[in-house]
């Protein structure tokens, strides 16, 4: 870690990591394999989007073209993955992500990134546990809702039934999180629905082999005339046929509405005080359970839209819902039910981290205090709990499931955005051995000897080792290339001139591909640390910018609403920091 962000933070942050060192010691053991991570990470990670996500993508935004999206999401998440295995490596405890930054960016920015961190944990358990009611109410064949519009008065609106059916559920999921007050069978029960629903998930991929139709991704219009869905000559919404109906666009729109399908990796980072060897398991963990993912995806994405023509799934149907059309009643039943407790795994799964995060927020003083009390005999901050209910229950009662995937999708994009600079920025930093006493001794023995910049010295610095002024120059290139990355994913994203080939944008981009090509080899000629880490992330920088650029332009693909969600939430967060947490926070 950099010694200036060391010595930003001070002493009383380091004593308080110590004492939080021994009281894990009492808490929960490092006893977790590789194969626990990665057990949590696809049993977190494949939930909604594989049983819901994928059926509405391919009807309403890129069709059989849904496998090409996954992949390109599936490759963003590497990038992000790798990112995350890095700095779990180096930073090895629970809720590291804000940690990072903390050391390596400063205060402010960890709040930016545990704030993010906060609204996309939430709106991922609100999403779960919305699709976890509407699968429950279909397996039982919407009797719940049919009875709340019966029983209730026929002059309340009908949508009050649906809350209140909504409210039942979910005091009984908030009833059975308190129930659950160590997570001492967390893991295994992971592991048994995991497995589980890996075996469901392999059934539904060899139905798609016996039960499928290769001609279901080559739908001509005739096909539409025959089906009576359409009797012109323009398919209109239901795309132009073909593999691709919607075009690039729609596969565009696709690759940003199908990277919340594998943002779920993240839980992994969450588990690492709890990993047997994390500088091994957490990396492990997390590719394999990305590779599994995309597997999965593909695979039962594929058997979709080959058993069922994409313009027949109806909007907000589930993956069983298929065996419908084949006629296999019983096989809908088994894996909805599968569906549900994958569901209610991820719930649970999401809840920990949350709590996790704002406890470390909260003992570093930028969130309230009372958000840190914990019960001695359970390690639980129950206050915590009932809060992030009300605001779970809150957000999935006036936010529909897409606006929810929406904001969850820009706080993690935002959020993995700022862990690749982190990554970028930490590599070419000076070292740091024996903690924060020999870092100042190396500062204090350093001379009064003072560097030069020179445009000589920018490609061709004079040591192999980083500088205090090696380091501050990939501070700055950094900063700079993440404001040209935006502009340039602007331009990509919103200049309507640029795919008819005017000049004016095409101008622009040339220049800035120019700008950011020169900046990127200055960044590449200084020198990077020579610590021994059990994973690094390859191809430094190229990887680290590319994840950033990926990342800044699919945060692009997002609409006006989403964004003003999103910023409500940042104004709500930067006023408890400014307010409160500037004031009360452990940096001197």
């Amino acid at each position: 870690m950099p010694c200036q962000a060391l010595r930003r933070i001070g002493p009383k942050l380091v004593r308080r990591r110590v004492l939080e060192e021994d009281v894990n010691e009492m808490g929960p053991a490092r006893r977790r394999t590789t194969l626990d991570l990665v057990a949590l990470g696809v049993g977190c990670t494949v939930g909604v989007g594989v049983f819901v996500l994928a059926g509405e993508v391919a009807r309403d935004v890129a069709g059989p073209s849904t496998v090409v999206c996954l992949l390109g999401a599936s490759l963003s998440s590497v990038l992000a993955g790798l990112c995350y295995a890095e700095f779990g490596v180096q930073v090895p405890y629970a809720g590291s992500s804000y940690l990072y930054t903390y050391v390596t960016m400063g205060e402010i920015w960890a709040f930016i990134t545990g704030w993010n961190l906060i609204v996309f944990f939430v709106a991922h358990t609100a999403t779960v546990a919305r699709a976890w009611t509407l699968a429950f109410d279909n397996l039982l064949g919407n009797q719940i809702s049919q009875t709340l519009h019966e029983s209730i008065s026929p002059s309340v609106p009908q949508h009050l039934g649906e809350i209140l059916g909504f409210i039942v559920v979910g005091l009984m999921l908030l009833l059975m999180e308190l129930l659950i007050l160590r997570n001492r069978w967390i893991f295994l029960v992971s592991k048994v629905v995991t497995l589980v629903k890996l075996l469901a998930l392999s059934f539904v991929i060899i139905s798609g082999f016996i039960k499928g139709d290769l001609h279901n991704w080559k739908l001509t219009e005739e096909d539409y005339v025959k089906a009576g869905l359409n009797d012109t000559s323009h398919l209109g919404p239901l795309g132009s046929g073909g593999f691709v109906p919607f075009g690039f666009k729609g596969i565009l729109r696709g690759v940003a509405t199908c990277f919340y399908a594998f943002i779920g990796f993240s839980i992994i980072i969450t588990r690492v005080e709890e990993a047997q060897n994390p500088e091994r398991s957490i990396p492990m963990g997390i590719v394999v359970s990305l590779l599994i993912c995309f597997l999965l995806y593909f695979g039962v994405t594929a058997a979709l839209t080959l058993m069922v023509p994409y313009y027949q799934l109806r909007p907000g149907s589930t993956l069983p819902e298929i065996f419908f059309h084949v006629g296999w009643v019983t096989a809908y039943y088994l894996v909805a039910f599968v569906f549900l407790c994958s569901l209610s795994l991820s719930i649970f799964g999401f809840m920990f981290p949350i709590r996790n995060l704002i406890y470390m927020m909260a003992q570093d003083g930028l969130l309230f205090p009372v958000l840190a009390r914990i019960q001695s005999s359970t390690y639980m901050p129950n206050v915590s709990t009932v809060i992030l209910g009300v605001i779970v229950g809150i957000m999935a009662f006036f936010l529909g499931l897409t606006d929810l995937l929406d904001l969850m999708s820009v706080g993690a994009l935002l959020a993995y955005s700022l862990m690749a600079l982190c990554v970028l920025i930490l590599r070419y930093q000076p070292e740091r051995r024996n903690g924060v006493k020999k870092a100042q001794e190396q500062e204090e023995n350093a001379g009064p000897a003072a560097e030069k910049l020179t445009l000589q010295g920018l490609f061709f610095p004079g040591s192999t080792a980083p500088t205090s002024l090696s380091g501050w120059v990939v501070i700055v290139c950094s900063s700079l290339l993440v404001l040209l990355l935006t502009l340039l994913c602007l331009v990509l994203a919103h200049w309507p001139g640029l795919l008819s080939g005017a000049t004016g944008p095409i101008t622009v981009v040339v220049l800035l591909l120019v700008l950011i090509t020169g900046i990127t080899g200055v960044i590449w000629r200084q020198p990077q640390i020579s610590t021994p880490l059990h994973f690094k992330v390859p191809a430094v920088p190229f990887l680290p910018l590319l994840s950033i650029f990926v990342n800044v332009y699919l945060m692009m693909q997002m609409s006006a609403g989403t964004w003003a969600r999103f910023g409500a939430w940042m104004l709500t967060g930067f006023a408890i920091y400014f307010g409160y947490g500037i004031q009360h926070s452990l940096v001197p």
